[in-house]
């Protein structure tokens, strides 16, 4: 027969921690595992825009494993040799040890040619989905405050993204890259004073030297990559810490964000764009060819490759130094190349220059740097920082179409010189025109819709009305694009200015952080 436990006996036996409650209380003694609670509840909006940062931390990944594969088989060494493995036309040839070993691991080592190509094409994705994630908060106005330190980052890790991917470009010792490498010499010998210097510091004596593959392939595995992410880490955490910006909509102010739970629905999409990213480069790296290196053979400083171009993001640069015109200028003894210096120093400097301080620049311009900002404009409400955009994009295009102007040219069986030529008045006539296009565009967008919101959709009916005339039937406004203004007509700030656009809506003090 069953006796009754005391009622005290009960008691103390029902406030006695269980064993898993011990556990959780011990951990979250020594980790934040509380805390954390809050952090899976984060809200993260389910635009697509919005993803184009997940694709390039996903192709980073994908760099990081294939580019550790690759370490195991890669001999960063000048020394020569002479090639004995599976390539036939190259047997008996006199190469670099690099060489030999990027050759061996293309054809020798099993899965190695896949590993190297989808490693290959990472690094494009990942530098194309950094300039387009860089796009998305540009003409969104997502860098204004308090993101300010964030635009800054970004525009950092594109910067190491093309020194990274040039790194890895250059280390195989091949014809086309070492062409790119004696490029990259005369860039350094351009520099006023201190280019000769600079030369003989990098490549550890006169070109190409002896100690250079080396020197570079401690940069690109170990320099380069721990800075890379390391900013990566500070990048996530101030999104993290200042919340996403999000498109204006029903519910959606500057003091919250509406969105999916970081767990499990935006955890389980992520989980599926990296499996669809790992996917898409692990099919490139099979299927598509990129980077044969036994087609260009070793490097000889006596040779130059011909007809081939380099990757896209180093591509404006060939551009830019293909059509500044021949311009010298004898100075005490010094020859200063224009021709060199101005395209291939200048240039780029100018560039992340502007686009380090655009942010600051906007809005002191603007007289909005007091305001905190959380939704994202929509392009056409900003129609002269739309406009800047464009022609920024166009200019870069121009650029990039000038790098294969020897391949154009052969393609169509035009001149040289003529495309050359066509193409220097069109990057001073084309960015001019692209900006004053599209301002006229926004303008032109914005009237548009004020009048549908205030008149309605048409429907193509029409009518004969008392006095004889005819008019169309409308219907009122019901599907609505993200950020776009909902009926009845009520706009978010002050109406839209014909020169710089609709101000963001201002809101009482700074949002809280932690949502």
């Amino acid at each position: 027969m069953a006796r009754e436990r005391p009622p005290e006996a009960a008691s103390g036996a029902a406030a006695r921690p269980r064993r898993g409650q011990r556990l959780a209380d011990a951990t979250d003694a020594r980790l934040p595992v509380t805390e954390g609670g809050a952090l899976l509840r984060k809200a993260f909006p389910d635009h697509w825009s919005f993803l184009l940062g997940e694709i390039a931390l996903y192709s980073l990944v994908v760099l990081l494993l294939t580019g550790v594969w690759l370490t195991f088989f890669f001999d960063p060494e000048m020394r020569e040799v002479v090639y004995a493995g599976r390539y036939v036309p190259l047997r008996g040839i006199r190469m670099s040890a690099a060489y030999e070993s990027t050759l061996r691991l293309s054809f020798d080592v099993r899965g190695g040619l896949l590993l190297r190509q989808a490693h290959h094409w990472a690094a494009l994705v990942f530098a194309a989905a950094i300039g387009t994630h860089l796009l998305r908060v540009f003409f969104t106005g997502a860098f204004r405050r308090p993101r300010e330190l964030n635009w800054v980052i970004g525009v950092t890790l594109f910067a190491l993204a093309l020194a990274e991917g040039f790194a890895g470009y250059s280390l195989p010792d091949d014809l086309l890259s070492g062409t790119g490498l004696r490029i990259a010499q005369g860039i350094m010998l351009s520099l006023p004073v201190v280019g000769t210097y600079v030369a003989f510091f990098v490549f550890g004596g006169q070109f190409p030297g002896l100690d250079f593959i080396s020197r570079l392939y401690g940069v690109h595995i170990l320099l380069l990559p721990g800075a890379i992410l390391a900013l990566v880490t500070a990048h996530l955490i101030l999104v993290f810490h200042l919340k996403h910006t999000q498109w204006r909509g029903p519910g959606r102010t500057a003091r919250n964000a509406v969105g999916k739970p970081m767990f499990p629905q935006f955890a389980a999409t992520s989980v599926g764009l990296f499996c669809t990213v790992f996917g898409v480069l692990a099919a490139l790296g099979g299927l598509a060819q990129v980077n044969p290196v036994w087609v260009y053979g070793p490097y000889r400083p006596d040779q130059a490759s011909t007809g081939s171009q380099p990757d896209f993001y180093v591509g404006f640069l060939e551009g830019a130094l293909r059509l500044v015109p021949p311009w010298e200028t004898n100075l005490a003894g010094h020859t200063l190349m224009w021709n060199v210096l101005l395209p291939a120093v200048v240039l780029p400097g100018l560039l992340f220059l502007v686009l380090y301080g655009y942010p600051f620049a906007e809005q002191r311009l603007t007289g909005e740097g007091g305001r905190e900002h959380h939704l994202c404009d929509r392009p056409r409400e900003r129609p002269v920082r739309t406009a800047l955009g464009v022609a920024g994009i166009t200019f870069y295009g121009i650029l990039l179409l000038a790098g294969a102007n020897d391949v154009v040219a052969a393609t169509f069986r035009i001149s040289v010189d003529a495309m050359t030529w066509t193409l220097r008045i069109a990057l001073v006539v084309a960015p001019v025109l692209a900006f004053l296009l599209t301002r006229g565009l926004c303008h032109a967008l914005l009237d548009t819709e004020q009048e549908r919101l205030r008149d309605g959709v048409e429907t193509g009916e029409v009518r004969q009305t008392v006095e004889g005339g005819y008019e169309e039937s409308r219907r009122p406004v019901t599907d609505v694009r993200p950020g776009a203004p909902r009926p009845p007509l009520t706009p978010a700030g002050p109406s839209p200015g014909r020169r710089t656009g609709t101000p963001a809506p201002e809101h009482p003090g700074p949002a809280p952080r932690h949502r």
